[in-house]
């Protein structure tokens, strides 16, 4: 039997995008739609005494100016499940009130026929503030730091094992240094969009979000609507990397405002100062590294203590010290989480958020130490290699690091690397080798699927989760054509709709690993009702054959020790005169031996037993750690002259379970490692330090990765399917990549010219 599942696949929203047939949330026809532009305060703290609307309500072609005088009441949100989807700025419901927290704080929405009427009656707008003081910097002496109890996923960001103090006063080799990342920003392909209509009490929105059953659960919640009266739309999804997992204010402006005028209306955030203001960001980091080691190279204690911002009106965490607990068997270990508030736009989830900058302070930090040691940065780590979880000594689902270690090191000729730094120069150009470990959790959550197996001999599935770019449609339809013996062109995944079946948000790369399991369960399940409907039937040739006897392949049932014995979907539907077979799955994950979730168990009773959905109930925290591994080497040069530096290969090699289709799969790593890149050497906010306003407010500024700056690119997975997580044998891909290569960079640099940054970007002034 061929199987489609693990092919590198051409996707199957490929032609749409690239033909600019996929539609985006902004490119939806709606009759009558009008244009929504969003007005920012110019003060970073304070309050509005007047907003002077006049001039720009003269103006033909306008339709309403939206304040917080005139604008509908909005509901806090409540609830803390992820699944019911997160507002950014829960202390900060869009246009309620006068009060200004930061700067570029939304106070007010233009409605007009056309975006260009509507952005020049927004410059009419004359606003008097009540400027306060604000505390707009990370080192402003009135940031107070304190420790906060609760990071993403609802755990502590504080960790503490063994006695680490008294141990790393007497560790024979020491090393004590701090590391610093900027904010950095988002910035996808698609700006953040959404339109929204009301047919009478009923209200549609199309939205570009990493989380279409959290918007809608969040608009039902914030506008007081019953949720089946909330359709949320978003079937093509131009990059998020985390600034489209939270809900943002246009999210409920748009639909505010079209409630206002009684016309559909549209409101996408503009790409300069708007998506750099009001979108989320990566926040600064400050991150002390201690750790302290015996001669050999062995760890006996370590302390990672970060100091990151929040906003005024909302909590977030970027715990840069979640991966040091897990990335090497430390005994004596301590993670200290530090938070500022600042008046700022609340940060948000960033891809890896928190194992991104902190694998980059503790990846360098090894390399370090290794230097100390004199000893090889790579046998510096697979000596302090963990074989078992540090942090609770379980086992892990599936860790084959040293695998990829060696798959790294032959890639870029790790042999070749010289000890000595700025040893390898050619001509004017300096070369190095660096490495560092990457490391994600496997995350893994509830779905449900429907699936039609139709008489024609084709399938549809469909499930409410989404696609940002990852090839979502493109791998559920292999698991779909592999599971139902289908051929791939016959078999289509539908997503991005409310509508649908609930599934997971697209964050914590969780997507493939929570939807394939359900879509797996759906098709096994459809392909069973029609061979038990093969058995039954007096004129199949299938009639009383075992089920465990039958196949199926390219839409044709057959004996599997007598292949000419057998009939098409079609024929078997046919005859027995149904359209379709229509099967529900819902999968879920085991805590502990026999115990599902919480929403398993509120489910229980309403859900149909499907043995298929009970195989893959099989995630069992109490027995498994569930982690994905990595290695990233690279090779950079560097003019000794100008200090530019070029990353010149990138060798990746991961350990993420069963690759489904190698393809998308190296896409991912490949994309997270051209972030590293950016991290590492050129990406980071400014902000005016006197008044708290961006100062890298577009592109033009804020320096990203392009094509003259991709170096060769050498991906492999050891593709060892992980059972334990789910019976699809996949982890996620989307954001391990970006683990441990901004260390892998910042490593490679300093074996080149000896010059060790630690202030990321590394930039060519601090080469020179």
């Amino acid at each position: 039997m061929s199987m489609i599942v693990g092919q590198p696949l051409d996707r199957k929203d490929g032609k749409l995008k690239v033909t600019g047939a996929a539609p985006y949330a902004g490119e939806f026809v709606v009759p009558g739609l009008v244009y929504g532009v969003t007005i920012q305060s110019t003060i970073t703290k304070g309050h509005i005494n007047n907003i002077d609307t006049t001039v720009a309500q003269k103006l033909k072609g306008v339709l309403g100016v939206m304040t917080y005088k005139n604008a509908m009441s909005l509901h806090q949100p409540t609830g803390s499940d992820p699944s019911s989807g997160k507002f950014a700025e829960k202390d900060l419901l869009p246009l309620q009130s006068e009060r200004i927290f930061y700067n570029g704080q939304h106070i007010a929405v233009v409605i007009a026929e056309t975006f260009e009427i509507a952005e020049y009656a927004a410059s009419l707008i004359k606003v008097d503030y009540n400027e306060e003081k604000s505390v707009s910097d990370i080192h402003d002496p009135e940031a107070k730091p304190y420790q906060p109890q609760q990071g993403l996923g609802g755990t502590s960001p504080q960790a503490k094992r063994g006695n680490t103090d008294e141990v790393l006063n007497n560790a024979a080799v020491k090393l004590e240094q701090t590391y610093t990342t900027p904010v950095y920003h988002h910035n996808p392909m698609e700006p953040h969009t959404t339109t929204a209509f009301w047919e009478d009490d009923e209200l549609t929105v199309y939205d570009s979000t990493q989380g279409v059953f959290g918007v809608q659960n969040l608009l039902s919640n914030v506008l007081g609507i019953p949720k089946n009266k909330v359709r949320v739309i978003s079937p093509f999804i131009g990059g998020g990397f985390g600034s489209k997992g939270f809900t943002w204010a246009n999210a409920f402006l748009a639909p505010m405002a079209a409630k206002f005028i009684n016309r559909p209306v549209k409101i996408t955030l503009a790409r300069s100062f708007q998506m750099f203001t009001c979108a989320g960001r990566r926040t600064t980091t400050i991150q002390k590294i201690n750790l302290g080691a015996d001669s050999n190279g062995k760890i006996s204690a370590g302390k990672h203590e970060t100091t990151s911002e929040t906003s005024f009106v909302d909590e977030f965490v970027e715990n840069a010290g979640v991966a040091t607990k897990i990335l090497y068997d430390i005994p004596n270990l301590d993670i200290v989480q530090n938070l500022v508030r600042l008046n700022r736009g609340t940060p948000c989830p960033t891809r890896a958020p928190g194992e991104a900058p902190g694998t980059y302070a503790f990846e360098v930090a090894m390399d370090e130490l290794a230097e100390k040691l004199n000893i090889d940065p790579l046998q510096l780590r697979l000596i302090n290699y963990a074989e078992k979880n540090p942090v609770d000594g379980k086992e892990f689902s599936g860790k084959n690091l040293k695998e990829c270690y060696e798959k790294g090191a032959a890639a870029i000729g790790w042999k070749d690397r010289s000890d000595k730094p700025s040893a390898n120069k050619q001509g004017r150009y300096l070369t190095g080798y660096g490495m560092a470990t990457a490391t994600y959790p496997a995350n893994r959550s509830k779905a449900s699927v429907r699936l039609k197996l139709y008489q024609e001999g084709n399938a549809v599935a469909a499930c409410c989760t989404q696609d940002i770019g990852t090839g979502t449609y493109t791998v559920m339809a292999q698991l779909m054509a592999d599971a139902l013996g289908l051929p791939f062109e016959k078999v289509e995944f539908k997503l991005g709709d409310s509508t649908f079946p609930q599934g997971p948000n697209s964050g914590g790369s969780q997507t493939m690993a929570t939807t394939g399991p359900a879509v797996r369960a759906a098709a096994l399940e459809a392909k069973s009702k029609a061979i038990q409907l093969a058995i039954a039937d007096k004129k199949s040739p299938l009639y009383n054959v075992e089920e465990s006897a039958i196949g199926v392949e390219n839409g044709r049932l057959y004996v599997i020790n007598n292949n000419a014995k057998g009939e098409t979907y079609t024929q078997l539907l046919s005859r027995n005169k149904m359209p379709l077979i229509d099967v529900n799955a819902t999968t879920d994950v085991t805590l502990k031996d026999g115990e599902k979730s919480a929403a398993a168990n509120a489910n229980a009773k309403k859900e149909p037993d499907n043995p298929f959905a009970k195989q893959d109930e099989k995630m069992d925290r109490e027995k498994y750690v569930f982690h994905s591994f990595g290695a990233h080497f690279v090779k950079v040069k560097v003019d000794s002259l100008t200090g530019m530096v070029k990353v010149e290969k990138i060798a990746s090699a991961m350990d993420i379970g069963k690759i489904l289709n190698e393809k998308t799969a190296k896409s991912q790593i490949m994309g997270a490692a051209i972030f590293g890149i950016g991290m590492a050497l050129m990406e980071g906010s400014v902000y005016d330090p006197n008044t708290g306003r961006i100062v890298t407010k577009d592109l033009a500024d804020y320096h990203v990765p392009v094509h003259a700056d991709m170096p060769e690119f050498d991906v492999q997975f050891t593709d060892k399917p992980d059972y334990n997580i789910s019976l699809v044998g996949a982890r996620g891909a989307g954001e391990i990549g970006i683990t441990g290569i901004t260390a892998a960079i910042a490593n490679a640099v300093y074996n080149a010219t000896g010059k060790r940054v630690r202030e990321l970007p590394i930039t060519p002034d601090k080469l020179i």
